[in-house]
């Protein structure tokens, strides 16, 4: 069961690439939009560090908790596995991240994103759509929060 709730996504989907680097190609956040979402990534969830995504394209900043906080029992995060990143933003303001299953359903439902191409048993990787107003800023963040509560086992 999911708690998100999410508003249905305005609009069409984005075009993003279908084979990695998956990245979106229109639809893209403002960079004021970008810079708060980052901004609001570093400040609102405890434990993490930010730096170069290590699975990522050049320019795309993750987000890895702490060497002292282990992933929650069953969360599967970003291969590869020596690092706990569990989310990254491109530079498009797109989002990769890992989600409970009920929680990605609801993403590609509500129409906020869809699986990485590389999506499978190991990798649960999925991607939400750029924010490109304040409100869906907002949803997005709704989303980074299930996203810190699936790797951690709690609330940021």
């Amino acid at each position: 069961m999911t708690e998100l709730a999410l508003p249905v996504r305005a609009g069409d989907r984005p075009l993003t690439q279908r084979v990695p680097p998956h990245v979106q190609l229109d639809q893209t956040s403002p960079d004021e939009i970008r810079d708060r979402l980052t901004r609001w990534m570093g400040r609102h969830l405890p434990d993490t560090t930010s730096g170069s995504s290590e699975i990522s394209v050049p320019g795309t900043v993750a987000y890895f908790l702490r060497p002292h906080i282990r992933p929650a029992a069953g969360a599967v995060l970003m291969p590869p596995r020596y690092t706990a990143e569990y989310a990254h933003v491109h530079a498009d303001g797109s989002l990769h991240l890992c989600l409970a299953l009920p929680d990605q359903q609801e993403v590609l439902d509500q129409g906020w994103g869809e699986r990485h191409p590389l999506y499978g048993r190991d990798n649960h990787e999925i991607m939400l759509y750029a924010p490109r107003t304040a409100d869906e800023l907002d949803v997005a963040k709704t989303v980074i929060a299930a996203c810190y509560r699936y790797a951690t086992g709690r609330p940021p």
